[in-house]
């Protein structure tokens, strides 16, 4: 009974991680076409889940890699239990939140072989990890395949470049139809990312059922494996999208339509050749070295190396890390029953804890692009915004004194009215007050000189009355 509450604790977890992987990596396809203005962001967070969803059933390759390669499992191989599964799958889903919340540069896959790895080495010694199948298909595939997609990436934006180059002074290239074929490369890349990364879930989960003895070993995932994965990260890529969008404005990074879509292109062809050959990729580090590379094949870029290290020290610390809590909780793992409780009680707060702290920050990155983009000198929407906003708040006030200067010159020609219309209105009763005022002096001057005779008007014979 014990046994069965464990396996389905792990799917639980394995099926969560899965949701994580998609809303943490959906920009890895959907920040340059939106950047760009190729597509809506609603529209491209639905599109990228859908393709995520068709994108898993494609292959199984990645899942049997992981079921049967780097963790040994029965046939003659060391037999991890599912309670240490179970452990590094926390250690996967606490790194993964935990460089989510503060936007460090990290893997998602790699996180999962960091605590899977780790947590088989505290519960069955290093004999569980077949070193060998970890080398050639996740160590080697992180360091080369980020280098091809980003040469890659270089060398096409060179060519779109070159072939839209202008012709004669005062002549535009003509790039506009990059935008477009962004949603294409774009649909790739997120069909790219659902083949690759839902099968690495799938082959946790086939790991925990052949360890369990509920499967036979060197056998591929189920096909109802293979559905709920699906559908986990799908819905992951969904909720995880609108984060894009509630910081689309200032987070994400700003790239010209040629320039995406090499990446997009670049990346797409890395992921989905690695997936048919079994490769576990980081699509976070493809993704990263395809918008390097196109950063580097556009005219005037400096390559800012100091940030480029942090991105690869990111990316360095992520198995370790990932390995190190796992490691730790297949400690508690050795406890039993009990030590799985803990494990799970202490994961679980963990979990709501990074998830809750991190919507208290008004800005947190979503997308390692962001930090790929300092290290090349591509211009962010953030300072692009800023810029705009400075120049809104400057013709705002111009505007704002403008109508001050406009209020206060007609307050001066109301006073001016005003007083033109009180002065002609003070001389017309000045004027009316005068002929009295001359009466009374002239009665004045009469009556103190009595002896000047009075003039009396002649009647009609002409006789004086």
């Amino acid at each position: 009974m014990e046994i069965i509450i464990v396996v389905v604790l792990v799917i639980t977890l394995a099926l969560f991680f899965d949701f994580t992987n998609g809303f943490h990596d959906t920009a890895n396809a959907m920040a340059t076409p939106i950047a760009t203005g190729a597509i809506k962001p609603k529209a491209a967070v639905t599109l990228a889940a859908l393709l995520n969803l068709v994108g898993a059933f494609l292959s199984t390759e990645v899942a049997k890699t992981i079921s049967g390669g780097i963790i040994k499992e029965g046939g003659g191989g060391v037999q991890i239990t599912p309670g240490f599964i179970l452990a590094g799958l926390i250690g996967a889903i606490v790194w993964n939140m935990a460089t989510w919340r503060f936007g460090l540069p990290s893997s998602s896959s790699h996180a999962l072989f960091g605590g899977l790895i780790g947590a088989a080495i505290v519960g069955a010694g290093f004999g569980s990890v077949d070193f060998a199948v970890f080398t050639s298909k996740v160590l080697l595939p992180a360091i080369a395949a980020p280098l091809i997609a980003g040469i890659g990436a270089y060398l096409c934006t060179r060519l779109a470049y070159a072939i839209t180059r202008r012709k004669g002074e005062g002549r535009t290239a003509h790039r506009a139809p990059f935008k477009y074929g962004q949603i294409f490369s774009s649909s790739l890349v997120a069909l790219a990312h659902g083949t690759n990364d839902a099968q690495k879930t799938m082959g946790v989960i086939t790991l925990v059922l052949v360890s369990a003895s509920m499967q036979e070993p060197g056998t591929g995932p189920h096909l109802w494996v293979v559905v709920t994965c699906a559908i986990a990260i799908a819905a992951g890529t969904y909720v995880g999208g609108w984060r894009i969008i509630d910081t689309l404005g200032t987070k994400l990074t700003t790239v010209k339509p040629a320039q995406g879509l090499s990446a997009e292109t670049s990346t797409a062809a890395a992921i989905l050749a690695s997936s048919h050959l079994g490769f576990a990729l980081s699509t976070t580090q493809v993704a990263s070295g395809s918008v390097l590379g196109s950063g580097l094949g556009r005219k005037g870029a400096d390559v800012k190396w100091s940030i480029a290290g942090r991105i690869a020290s990111g990316w360095l610390l992520t198995i370790p890390a990932a390995g190190l809590i796992g490691g730790i909780a297949a400690g508690i793992a050795h406890f039993g029953m009990v030590g799985i409780i803990i494990d799970t009680i202490i994961a679980v707060i963990a979990v709501l804890w990074i998830y809750l702290s991190s919507r208290t920050v008004e800005e947190t990155d979503i997308s390692n692009l962001d930090t790929v983009a300092e290290a090349v000198n591509i211009r962010g929407r953030k300072r692009k915004l800023r810029k705009n906003r400075n120049r809104k708040r400057a013709e705002t006030k111009r505007i704002a004194e403008v109508k001050a200067a406009e209020a206060e010159a007609k307050a001066a020609d109301r006073a001016e009215a005003a007083e033109s219309e009180v002065k002609p209105a003070v001389r017309a009763e000045d004027a009316a007050g005068a002929v009295p005022a001359a009466e009374t002096r002239a009665a004045d001057t009469t009556s103190a000189n009595p002896t000047v005779p009075t003039y009396k008007a002649p009647n009609d014979e002409g006789e004086a009355k």
